[in-house]
């Protein structure tokens, strides 16, 4: 049972995380006030996963009368490596299991 919760947590944590940048995503696109509590508590939460990805490419933004919108392929490819990552964790335990009951 507790390989199940293990596998659980973990995509429970890609979720909120594939949330977070969702929510970031969204923001960015449709240039939303970064001096906003709550989109300033996406960013801040968010920006600590994705310092590794946000500088792969550069951000293409456009400007508009009151906003910059901007989009950050770094973002989308976090959801996708933070994905992959949830996805061969969950798959480890997965072998790691079988591998004990055959030695049982």
């Amino acid at each position: 049972m507790e390989r199940f919760t293990a596998r659980r947590a973990i995509y429970w944590i890609l979720g909120v995380l594939e949330v977070l940048f969702a929510f970031r995503l969204i923001f960015r696109l449709m240039g939303a006030n970064p001096e906003s509590g709550f989109v300033r508590f996406i960013y801040a939460g968010s920006n600590v996963f994705l310092i590794p990805f946000i500088s792969i490419f550069s951000a293409p933004s456009t400007e508009g009368i009151e906003t910059k919108a901007v989009l950050e392929p770094g973002t989308l490819i976090g959801m996708v490596v933070y994905a992959l990552l949830a996805w061969g964790i969950v798959k480890m335990i997965i072998i790691f299991r079988k591998a004990k009951l055959d030695q049982a």
